[in-house]
């Protein structure tokens, strides 16, 4: 059993989705950042960065932040959705990686200066939305070339860029973002599609209610 400590964001909803395709049991326990719960002395205990999520093995009593870490574990402990060696395994670790560092920060600032920041500075918004250009065209050509993100194979790495495309057309409200990335919007289409990924984003709602 996988206790997820969880809420409602992109980062969130990596590690739920990941559960729900590699068919592990789990339960959820909201971390309500709204209300900084994301401190309490309980919660750093596993997460020491005070970012969510997080997970707990109760198998063996691990605890894994980051979200990277988390997908790594649970792909191992299934050995499904990430190559157990050779070039294939690394080019999911480079997308992995490629998202962590550059997508989801970029995006999230993107969010932060266009959506939610009370003072909108133009500079701001500038710089990162067309660093989110950039990055969604580097995404756009390797999907040019493959199926999904490192490869032919469904992976971690689709698992991880899926929630912060989804956050920019939900949460972000700017699909037309995408406009000019037919590759990447026919990739969103199949893993928006996917049981697994709807009850991923869904099941961390409903928990959190």
């Amino acid at each position: 059993m996988i206790t997820l400590h969880t809420w409602t964001t992109p980062n969130g909803f990596k590690a739920s989705i990941a559960l729900e395709e590699l068919g592990l049991p789990y339960r959820v326990r909201p971390v309500d950042i709204g209300k900084d719960e994301q401190f309490h002395p309980d919660f750093l205990k596993i997460s020491p960065n005070n970012k969510i999520p997080a997970i707990v093995d109760e198998d063996n009593g691990l605890s894994v932040f980051e979200t990277g870490a988390i997908l790594v574990y649970l792909a191992e402990k299934t050995g499904k959705l990430l190559p157990a060696s050779g070039p294939e395994r690394y080019k999911v670790l480079e997308w992995l990686n490629w998202q962590m560092g550059g997508l989801g920060p970029m995006l999230g600032q993107l969010g932060h200066f266009a959506v939610f920041a009370k003072d909108k500075i133009p500079y701001a918004i500038e710089r990162y939305s067309n660093e989110a250009k950039r990055l969604l065209k580097v995404l756009d050509t390797q999907l040019s070339k493959n199926d999904y993100v490192a490869g032919r194979d469904y992976s971690i790495a689709d698992i991880a860029i899926f929630p912060w495309i989804n956050g920019l057309i939900v949460s972000y409200k700017q699909p037309e973002l995408l406009a000019d990335f037919p590759h990447l919007l026919k990739w969103f289409s199949e893993i928006a599609a996917r049981p697994a990924v709807q009850k991923g984003l869904t099941i961390g709602k409903d928990a959190i209610g």
